[in-house]
């Protein structure tokens, strides 16, 4: 079976993908989201890129967008609801590149979008990407 069969996958594929790899992640990285919205786009928005001084499009594969849970009210208004977006093109680019899976490389993006956000550092992210 040719390991990048996935590689085509459009937008509503890619993020059933996404929505299956974070129910995969691990309850101790997942209680620090709370709800989520995945968005799923080609590349990141050329202000963002700017604003975080990346150069290629193909550098960012995802972005965190939201708050850290003890910054959430009980009754937390829609607009406080994390975002997390995951960039099609740089993803299957690195795959390619890479020889990883797709799925593999979206849960590892998931993971450290997570963790950098909420202060993980590499040795928790790694700890938790070797859990199953």
């Amino acid at each position: 079976m040719d390991k990048y069969r996935d590689i085509e996958l459009g937008p509503a594929a890619f993020l059933s993908l996404a929505e299956a790899a974070f129910a995969g992640i691990p309850q101790s990285l997942r209680q620090y989201v709370g709800e989520v919205i995945f968005h799923i786009d080609d590349f990141a928005e050329p202000e963002i890129l700017a604003d975080m001084e990346i150069d290629s499009p193909y550098d960012l594969l995802g972005l965190y967008q939201g708050l850290s849970l003890d910054q959430k009210s009980a009754g937390a208004a829609p607009a406080d609801v994390d975002h997390i977006f995951l960039y099609r093109a740089p993803i299957l680019d690195y795959c390619e590149a890479s020889g990883e899976t797709l799925s593999d490389v979206v849960r590892h993006v998931l993971i450290h979008e997570i963790g950098h956000h909420f202060g993980l550092s590499d040795a928790d992210m790694e700890r938790i990407e070797a859990t199953p």
